[in-house]
Parts: C-alpha cells; sequence; structure tokens
C-alpha cells in the first residue's frame, strides 16, 4: 500500500491526518539509551495515531506525508495502512530518509526518560503546497493538523497556513496545539501555534501547554479568552478533566455547522468532565487517543459533554496500553459508558483489557 506520485482518486473520507511520522525504537528493558542493547520496532506520529484509531473505529480516514524511499518508509506505510487508514496520498523522497526516534522505557514525566530523535532533514520536512497532494489533503470533512509539523520546517509551516487559510470549501480544521518546546529553536513557536490556533475550527490544547507557550494562568476560561475563534474549543486539565467551549457566535447552517455543535444551536460556556479512574499503563499517545474520541463523537453530531467523554475514553484506552497506539473502545459499548449518569461516571475504573469488555461488563467496571 504504498504510492509514488499523487493521489488521483482523493474521494471524500471523514478525516484526513496530515503530519510526520517516525519509526520508533523502544527499549527491550528499562535503562539509560547508553545502556540498552536492544530495541523493538513500532511507529509514532501524533496525527496517524489520529487516523489508525479512527479507521480502527469504522470511520474512513486518510494518512497525508512524505517518507524516504527506505524501508522504514515502508514500514510506516505499510503498518498505517493496515489500520485502513488511506495512504495512497503519501509521497515517496528518494533524497531524504525516513524520520527515526528512539527512547527509554520509563514514562515520559520523569526526569529520566530519554528521547533521541534523528528527523532533521527527513522526507517529512520536506512536506510543502508544492510538494503535498493538496486535493487529498482537503478531502475530507475533517483535516487534522498539529503544532508539531510547523515547527519542523519553513516549508511545512507555509503548508499549514495554506491549508488553514480561508476559502470556499475549506474542510473542518482541527488543530492540536502539541507544544514541542525543544522542536522550535528561532523563539518563534508561540507566536505560530497561536496563529495557526486562531485559524482552526477545532482546537486541542493543554492548560499546562497554554502556559509554557503562551504563559496563561487562569485556567480554561483565560485560555478561551486567548483563543475566542475557534468554534470548539478544548482544554485539557490532565488528571482532572477538560474543559469544553461552543461557539462565540452564531453557527453557521448546513453540515458544517451540525458537525460543530450539534444540537448546541448557540453561544455555550465551559462544559467540564471529570477525567476517569484509569490503572495507567503509560501514558503515550493518550493525547492523541482523546482527540481520535472527540473527532469521532463530533463527526456523529454527539452532544458536547458527550463529545468529551468519549475523548476520556479513547484516552483511557491508550492509557491502558504500553505502545502509542491502542485498539478503540467498541462503539455502542463506548456509547453506553458515555450515557451514564454523574454519579456512575465518576465511580467508573478501568483497567488494562477494559476495551474488549463486553455488554455485561459495564457493572464490573464501576467500583466504589
Amino acid at each position: 500500500m504504498t504510492a509514488t506520485g499523487p493521489c488521483t482518486t482523493p474521494g471524500t473520507v471523514d478525516v484526513v491526518a496530515l503530519g510526520e511520522s517516525m519509526v520508533t525504537f523502544l527499549p527491550t528493558r528499562p535503562g539509560r539509551l547508553a545502556d540498552v542493547p536492544s530495541f523493538d520496532r513500532s511507529i509514532g506520529g501524533a496525527e496517524s495515531n489520529v487516523a489508525c484509531m479512527l479507521a480502527a473505529a469504522g470511520h474512513s480516514a486518510r494518512w497525508v506525508s512524505r517518507v524516504g524511499d527506505d524501508g522504514f518508509g515502508d514500514h510506516l506505510v505499510e503498518t498505517i495502512g493496515a489500520y485502513g487508514v488511506d495512504v495512497t496520498a503519501v509521497r515517496r523522497d528518494p533524497a531524504r530518509p525516513t524520520g527515526v526516534y528512539f527512547r527509554t522505557a520509563g514514562d515520559r514525566a520523569t526526569d529520566a526518560h530519554e528521547v533521541a530523535y534523528y528527523r532533521a532533514g527527513s522526507a517529512a520536512s520536506a512536506m510543502s503546497p508544492a510538494t503535498v497532494d493538496l486535493p487529498a489533503a482537503r478531502a475530507g470533512r475533517v483535516l487534522h493538523l498539529s503544532g508539531i509539523t510547523a515547527a519542523l520546517s519553513a516549508d511545512c509551516l507555509g503548508l499549514l497556513r495554506e491549508l488553514t487559510a480561508p476559502r470556499p470549501g475549506r474542510p473542518l480544521i482541527s488543530f492540536d496545539v502539541n507544544h514541542r518546546s525543544r522542536l522550535w529553536r528561532d523563539g518563534e513557536g508561540a507566536a505560530v501555534l497561536l496563529e495557526l490556533a486562531r485559524a482552526a475550527d477545532v482546537v486541542f490544547v493543554g492548560e499546562d501547554e497554554a502556559e509554557e507557550a503562551w504563559g496563561v494562568t487562569g485556567g480554561p476560561e483565560a485560555v478561551r479568552a486567548l483563543l475566542p475563534e475557534p468554534g470548539l474549543l478544548v482544554v485539557k486539565e490532565g488528571a482532572r478533566g477538560a474543559t469544553l467551549f461552543g461557539a462565540n457566535r452564531a453557527p453557521k447552517e448546513g453540515a458544517r455547522g451540525a458537525m460543530l455543535f450539534g444540537a448546541n444551536r448557540a453561544p455555550s460556556p465551559g462544559t467540564f468532565v471529570p477525567a476517569l479512574t484509569v490503572d495507567v499503563v503509560a501514558t503515550t499517545g493518550a493525547g492523541d487517543a482523546f482527540a481520535a474520541g472527540f473527532l469521532s463523537a463530533t463527526l456523529r453530531g454527539l452532544p458536547q459533554r458527550r463529545r468529551l467523554r468519549h475523548g476520556h475514553l479513547w484516552a483511557a484506552a491508550a492509557l491502558t496500553v504500553p505502545g502509542d497506539l491502542a485498539t478503540p473502545p467498541a462503539r455502542d459499548h463506548a456509547d453506553r459508558l458515555a450515557a451514564l449518569d454523574g454519579t456512575a461516571w465518576g465511580t467508573l475504573r478501568l483497567g488494562p483489557g477494559w476495551t474488549a469488555a463486553t455488554e455485561g461488563a459495564d457493572e464490573e467496571e464501576r467500583t466504589p
């Protein structure tokens, strides 16, 4: 499932995700990178993670990117395609390699965690309006992007500016801020991320990211004050939960407005939904899973509170597995859990294997 040129039949899909994916090397045992003797190969990429989980949940999804004309590029395209993601718009670069990175086995939140990126000059860093299949990128109900892509190169930033610019027929733009301070060397990252977030329709940002990038304190309301433009703004508050802000303006009629706002046809204040109690295996990929769950519910036009709950449930799927990618919960199972009353939601506890639960297992997942 590889492609060397433009996608000739883009077709409309639910979600297009554009961004770099890399081959990931995970240590076979804990310890410093200097001491680990061997690694297992996996894949990692914020945008492709979203596409893979959505495809696994039954949505049509496309990944748009560039990879090297090498074995690692083969591995990325074949692995992502195996999830059911359309990879026909992935272009090959004969002159630049596929990016790779190594990380230690520890939790990313600890000081002992190490990551070694080898992505400078990668094929994906050469993405631009001239080297990406723009019709294929725009042929989704939703186009999902992240701030990571903007940091890769001036050409990548130019591509994101092109895709987020107002134009007739523009897909719904979903933007995960994904602030990575180490990727920004020129000090312009904060301003660029703010510019792109203000141009998007749906924005995901962590409360901690907003403080680090923009110096915003004062909670989700302060973040909304900085970002009044997006139709939907999700402020993630870590283990506490997430707050969703609806429209600051009257939504447009039609499919686009319905997908953005569902039954909420008027501006709405912040809606807070607490996170679930989860027996965490690893935190890697949880943010991408949250975005995928929220977008899945958005594509279905679910009420805004249910969208946050689906985000939390999909994040719980990622938190209870060791790798970047998790199998999302079955739709009917997730819908039942998302429909619980506040008390039942607050006592729900999820552990490894919970996504394989059958219809009769919901009661077993509730603990005092």
